[in-house]
């Protein structure tokens, strides 16, 4: 990475998280909160602009030519002529956080030729800050992320979309079905975290839903792809993706191979 010492930006990004975390955490659970709707569904509340416009103006100045992929930063496309980007999701889980839940977390990749490089992600309501540098392993408030081994399904603690988890039960009823986590970011995190075996994402996630993510889980010596066990590129011009699953290696091997023995059940 040409002018940036990827492990002392890493070192730096905690303590800019925890600010950003500070930050929305002062309108949490105010019922004066105000929100609203980004095009036909999409949940927005004045935190996730307030994070936003902090993130912008502390990363750009960590990382100056780097482009900028933000949810809440309209997208005019200059990105595509940079090698490297920050990916940024200012509050992923939008609708619990204006809901009162606790699972919604503030998510930050920098991203290198079409991969995450340097990622952070925390979860202010309860305190979990997760980060990782490529080939450097992660961590979950600095203890070291590993995602669980073994390979069978049964006894598996998964997570993620109603209709894909009825669909895993039809196929392996000895798996627990996990209530969801609101912050995909987060329910991806828990993989690498080992409190969650298996992860789901339904079509039409985005680049800053999943980047910082998928570093975590890749660090901690887990998998997370499409259904074909495609590994993921972002930073494209359509930053958008299809169904996505996560899990520890030799796990997400059988998963795959189940998923694509089974395509019609889980189109």
């Amino acid at each position: 990475m040409p002018g940036i010492d990827r492990a002392a930006l890493a070192a730096r990004l905690p303590a800019i998280m925890r600010e950003a975390g500070e930050l929305a955490l002062r309108t949490f659970r105010r019922e004066a909160l105000r929100s609203w709707l980004k095009g036909h569904s999409s949940p927005v509340s004045e935190a996730d602009i307030a994070v936003n416009e902090f993130l912008l103006e502390r990363l750009q100045v960590e990382a100056p030519n780097a482009g900028w992929l933000s949810e809440e930063t309209e997208d005019e496309g200059s990105r595509m002529q940079a090698s490297l980007v920050w990916i940024v999701d200012p509050i992923d889980g939008t609708r619990a956080y204006i809901e009162g839940r606790t699972d919604w977390s503030i998510s930050v990749a920098l991203a290198e030729n079409g991969r995450p490089v340097i990622a952070a992600l925390y979860a202010p309501a309860t305190d979990d800050l997760f980060a990782a540098v490529a080939g450097a392993g992660g961590t979950h408030n600095g203890a070291p992320l590993k995602a669980n081994a073994g390979d069978t399904l049964d006894g598996a603690r998964v997570a993620g979309p109603r209709s894909t988890l009825a669909r895993l039960t039809a196929l392996r009823p000895q798996i627990i079905a996990e209530p969801k986590v609101h912050s995909l970011a987060l329910r991806f995190a828990r993989v690498a975290q080992g409190t969650l075996d298996i992860a789901f994402a339904a079509r039409n996630s985005h680049d800053w839903d999943l980047a910082a993510a998928d570093l975590l889980v890749h660090e901690a010596g887990g998998a997370l792809t499409d259904f074909a066990g495609q590994t993921l590129t972002y930073n494209r011009p359509e930053p958008v993706h299809g169904a996505l699953l996560a899990a520890g290696h030799a796990r997400h091997a059988g998963l795959v191979s189940l998923v694509r023995d089974r395509q019609r059940e889980f189109a």
